[in-house]
């Protein structure tokens, strides 16, 4: 894994907003970092649409009565898509935003080779996603502050809560050798494809 902690690094062409969908970032089911990320994310997508980077947002399809069933109120994108700037939102099923999705598509049309994750959550879509995105020999760029998760609960006889900050600090980890991560979302640079 690669760790800078404020160290210059090269540009990415793209940006992947993963799930930042308004029952994880807001109200009671929002990720306990929800306004940190929003503006984390925020930033991100203000400046690589400067930059003339793609910008493109995932979207779960959750199970009928979940927070993010389709049609609800909690599935919808919370931060805007611009659509006049070839910004597209690409549903799915899993966590993994390649599997049977036109993602990978998307990108290598566009000519992509480097990009930068964010969104919700660390140690499912945004891992999956990031892992996929490895194995097509993708750079991917992690902003440590532009990503995080729930806390997980208690389980008797297992272990006690492990606090979202934890779980999202593991997901990076786990990523492995390959992954950059950055301290913070500020530190990533975009360019055009």
């Amino acid at each position: 894994m690669s760790e800078s902690a404020s160290r210059p690094i090269p540009p990415v062409q793209a940006l992947i907003v993963v799930d930042m969908q308004t029952a994880f970032v807001t109200g009671d089911t929002a990720v306990p970092e929800a306004a940190r990320v929003l503006d984390r994310t925020t930033d991100l997508i203000t400046r690589a649409r400067a930059a003339g980077a793609l910008v493109v947002q995932l979207q779960n399809d959750g199970e009928p009565g979940a927070d993010d069933e389709p049609g609800t109120p909690g599935w919808e994108i919370h931060l805007p898509v611009d659509a006049d700037r070839g910004e597209v939102v690409i549903r799915k099923t899993v966590d993994d935003g390649f599997e049977g999705t036109p993602l990978r598509e998307l990108l290598a049309e566009a000519g992509v080779s480097d990009l930068a994750i964010c969104g919700v959550m660390s140690e499912m879509c945004v891992s999956a996603t990031a892992r996929t995105a490895l194995d097509l020999d993708f750079r991917v760029v992690l902003p440590h502050d532009a990503h995080a998760t729930q806390d997980i609960p208690a389980a008797a006889g297992i272990s006690d809560m492990v606090p979202a900050a934890t779980v999202s600090r593991v997901a990076e980890w786990a990523l492995g050798d390959e992954v950059e991560i950055v301290a913070r979302a500020q530190d990533v640079d975009f360019t055009k494809p």
